[in-house]
């Protein structure tokens, strides 16, 4: 994260008002909420996990149980449950 300074970016109303309610801190500006990312999708995590859960979808739907399953991506069967139901209701969506 870049930090500026006030007295280079703010009009000098503003800056006055502002200094108002703090001064010499650091203060963050979020973004507006349309213009920020979700999680995981600057980096790629996002992407990541939805293709490992496709893939325990995959290996669930040709036979292999949720203790195999939970074993082999080191999850809980619950967590394990949880992605096959929530990736047969994607896939039913898209399908609809």
């Amino acid at each position: 994260m870049c930090y500026k300074n006030g007295k280079d970016v703010l009009p000098a109303g503003l800056l006055k008002e502002l200094q108002k309610y703090i001064q010499g801190e650091i203060i963050y500006i979020p973004k507006e909420d349309n213009v920020r990312k979700a999680w995981g999708e600057n980096n790629g995590t996002r992407k990541l996990i939805r293709e490992r859960n496709l893939e325990i979808y995959k290996f669930y739907k040709s036979g292999t149980t949720v203790t195999m399953l939970s074993e082999s991506y080191n999850l809980s069967e619950d967590s394990i449950r949880k992605i096959v139901f929530n990736m047969n209701n994607e896939i039913l969506k898209l399908n609809a």
